[in-house]
């Protein structure tokens, strides 16, 4: 395995032949990181894992300079999972200046996270942009955590005539439900407990849909299909955020977690699902516990 800058990348690139996949990342790598490795290996004949704490993506508040940077280990996750290339490039590579020039993530980079924090999927954006051509990968892989990243990118792609093929890999969950993330090491214990609200808050839509989806066939609209419907026509698309917000609402009140937002959205559009609608939808969850922003999502179908 190599490890270097854009000049060692650019004499290794050139000097490799066959079909090469590229997972980004930020490092502090866990487990879910090398599932997205290990996938890209299985999709191509080289797989680059690029590291790289990207300040673009980060608000003047956030945590760019705590945010964890175990290099010595996640080469070695890297290792693990039979990466070829690490790319880790210095900040005065990537950004020998202020970059002026940026890619704007539009509409649906202004929502939800895009909301809570300005500015963030244009830093994103930006980034993967120059590593898709610093790299010229033929795939890449995306963890679906982050799902509005995902959607980002998937219409970055398409918009920019970028000849790249994505895949998106399922959120990658602990064994108490929570999804991985890089920022779960800032939870204390108690923390952690509380941020167990997220995952019942997605269990509880899932069985809400799951009951409407039996109920109808595949309609949108279930009699009784949440608790408290009293037999009543209920929207099933309306019922299923009620049901995240009835998991979640409870632990805010008590003061152990903060709702940043709990949306369900249209997948392509990320736009919220009217009543009555049908199609592929995601659940968009994010709540800030002990300080943490955590993220979160379901995709349904109706």
């Amino acid at each position: 395995m190599e490890v270097g800058g854009i000049q060692a990348l650019r004499r290794w690139r050139a000097e490799q032949t066959g079909r090469v996949g590229l997972v980004p990342t930020m490092g502090a790598l866990h487990s879910g990181h090398q599932a997205l490795m290990t996938r890209a290996r299985s999709e191509s004949d080289l797989v680059v894992a690029s590291i790289f704490v990207n300040p673009l993506q980060f608000g003047a508040d956030e945590d760019f300079v705590q945010y964890p940077r175990p290099i010595e280990e996640d080469l070695k996750k890297c290792e693990e999972a039979g990466v070829d290339f690490v790319f880790a490039p210095a900040l005065a590579e990537m950004y020998p200046s202020a970059p002026e020039v940026r890619v704007v993530a539009g509409r649906m980079g202004a929502v939800f996270e895009g909301a809570a924090r300005p500015g963030h999927f244009d830093g994103v954006l930006t980034v993967v942009a120059k590593l898709f051509t610093l790299i010229d990968p033929d795939v890449t892989v995306f963890g679906l955590k982050d799902i509005q990243q995902y959607v980002l990118v998937k219409r970055m792609i398409a918009d920019l005539n970028f000849d790249i093929e994505l895949i998106g890999l399922p959120v990658v969950r602990d064994a108490d439900g929570l999804a991985m993330s890089s920022r779960n090491t800032y939870l204390a214990a108690d923390d952690r407990a509380r941020a167990l609200a997220i995952p019942r808050a997605l269990n509880a839509a899932a069985e809400v849909a799951e009951r409407g989806r039996g109920a109808t066939g595949s309609g949108a609209s279930v009699a009784g299909a949440a608790a408290g419907s009293g037999g009543a026509g209920v929207d099933l698309p309306a019922a299923v955020e009620a049901a995240a917000l009835a998991e979640l609402e409870p632990a805010a009140e008590r003061g152990e977690l903060e709702i940043v937002y709990c949306s369900l959205v249209e997948a392509a559009t990320l736009r919220p699902c009217p009543p009555g609608f049908t199609g592929s939808a995601l659940l968009l969850v994010s709540a800030t516990v002990g300080g943490t922003h955590l993220i979160d999502n379901l995709p349904l179908e109706f």
